[in-house]
């Protein structure tokens, strides 16, 4: 018998390239099913940034298959949680939805050296985000 998610996130940056895919792959990871996952871009790149999937294989998270995807109403209608990370105002915004802004230096155009810190500061995010959601289950 599968049980339902206990949470929907989302989340967005510019290119959904870089720090929206680190996220993602890390509440997949640390989450696993409990938790659904979704990332999208204002204005997507072609790839997921390469120091960012180099920067998560070496914590033993793969995100070599993800795919930069455009944001839609649909997905943040869909979503419990919306987490943008510098789009400004290219996310829609509906009633009832829990939206946090993570401010993340933007790892484009930079190296694994620099990639690695940013990287950490997601995963301590993550870890706190996934102990509000069990919280919010148990209450």
């Amino acid at each position: 018998m599968t049980t339902a998610p206990l949470a929907s996130v989302l989340f967005v940056c510019v290119h959904n390239a870089g720090r929206s895919q680190m996220a993602a792959g890390f509440l997949r990871h640390l989450a696993g099913d409990r938790v659904e996952v979704r990332s999208a871009g204002s204005i997507p790149g072609d790839q997921v940034n390469p120091a960012a999937v180099e920067a998560m294989s070496e914590v033993g998270v793969d995100i070599s298959d993800q795919k930069p995807k455009v944001l839609t109403a649909e997905a943040v209608q869909a979503s419990d949680y919306v987490i943008t990370m510098g789009c400004g105002d290219a996310c829609p915004v509906f009633p009832g939805k829990k939206y946090l802004d993570w401010a993340l230096e933007d790892p484009a155009g930079q190296g694994v050296e620099a990639v690695r810190p940013i990287r950490d500061e997601i995963k301590g995010l993550i870890e706190g985000l996934i102990a509000e959601i069990d919280a919010k289950q148990e209450a």
